[in-house]
């Protein structure tokens, strides 16, 4: 049976320990070895139809290949193409092309030409997780969904960090929750990290009481949090994935008016962001809470936050 690491190249790698094979694999993320084998199977595709070798491909083969998407894709996730072509030949024991000259050049001129703004996930602020929870059903499915949602943005939580929490990486507090990250896409090397969720000023809108009343409507007491409903209704014993993260936050944003399309998984943790910033909260205690590493990064959601506050058409008198 072929292991991810040669589903990634497409070329056989040496026979090697089991335990090792399984460390290397494990190296990277699930979904990180997801992107990659995808990558490098629609770049191993394109290659064959037009009669160039994939591995080792040519530098020239890779500026045709971004060239060639150019139109259609982003230069963000053409810069991930790249990154998992040369994976793969990496682990090939080949010298990757993406790094030569002429590829460095051609997506050079991609961004010059193409630009390398992308569309940011609209943050879901405090008023619309108000107004969505008033309007929202008392179902099960209702309840689990309001938890994602208070708990997502009270945490400023990843979609991959809330579908990976698990019973045992909760405790619960009089001042609120402690929650246990095991793993997340900045701590890839699995050092647990603990977030304090304190209670809300509301009860409709606590986050603390949103999850507990989740797990007790569900009877769940050990295992995953948050659960996928079967196609009959009932509640399924299996993880709830990412994709149905940024399905409920959608659905929040279009029972309030908003338009979902500019709403994803994402925005949760945006939400968190943006409104901490509006409500002057110190930028390292906000980057503390999110366990963001840079500033700079920071940048997009503070001019978010701070759109508006000070009115300057009034104040040069108009």
């Amino acid at each position: 049976m072929s292991t991810d690491i040669e589903r990634v190249t497409g070329a056989a790698v040496p026979a090697l320990d089991a335990g090792v094979t399984a460390f290397i694999e494990a190296s990277k993320a699930p979904n990180t070895r997801k992107a990659y084998a995808s990558d490098w199977a629609y770049f191993e595709a394109w290659c064959k139809a037009r009669g160039e070798p994939s591995l080792p491909a040519s530098p020239s083969t890779m500026a045709r290949y971004v060239t060639a998407l150019a139109d259609t894709h982003k230069p963000a996730t053409l810069q991930r193409r790249l990154a998992s072509i040369s994976v793969a030949h990496q682990a090939a024991g080949f010298a990757s092309p993406a790094g030569a000259p002429l590829v460095r050049a051609t997506m050079q001129g991609i961004r010059r030409t193409v630009g390398v703004s992308q569309r940011q996930a609209a943050p879901l602020l405090v008023e619309h997780v108000r107004q969505a929870i008033c309007l929202s059903g008392d179902t099960l499915r209702d309840v689990r969904d309001n938890a994602v949602i208070l708990l997502g943005l009270a945490g400023a939580f990843r979609r991959s960090e809330l579908t990976a929490l698990d019973v045992s990486d909760l405790q619960f507090r009089e001042q609120g929750v402690i929650v246990t990250l095991r793993r997340s896409k900045t701590n890839q090397d699995g050092d647990s990290e603990t977030l304090d969720i304190g209670h809300g000023s509301h009860d409709a809108t606590c986050p603390v009481r949103a999850l507990r009343r989740w797990l007790d409507a569900a009877g769940i007491e050990a295992g995953p949090v948050f659960r996928a409903f079967e196609i009959d209704g009932g509640l399924s014993p299996r993880r709830l994935n990412d994709r149905a993260v940024a399905r409920v936050v959608k659905a929040a944003a279009k029972r309030i008016g908003l338009t979902p399309e500019q709403f994803s998984g994402h925005s949760l943790r945006a939400g968190f962001v943006t409104q901490g910033y509006r409500e002057g909260i110190a930028e390292g205690d906000i980057m503390r809470h999110t366990r963001h590493k840079s500033r700079a990064v920071m940048g997009k959601y503070r001019r978010e936050g701070e759109r508006f506050l000070t009115n300057l058409s009034a104040k040069v008198g108009l």
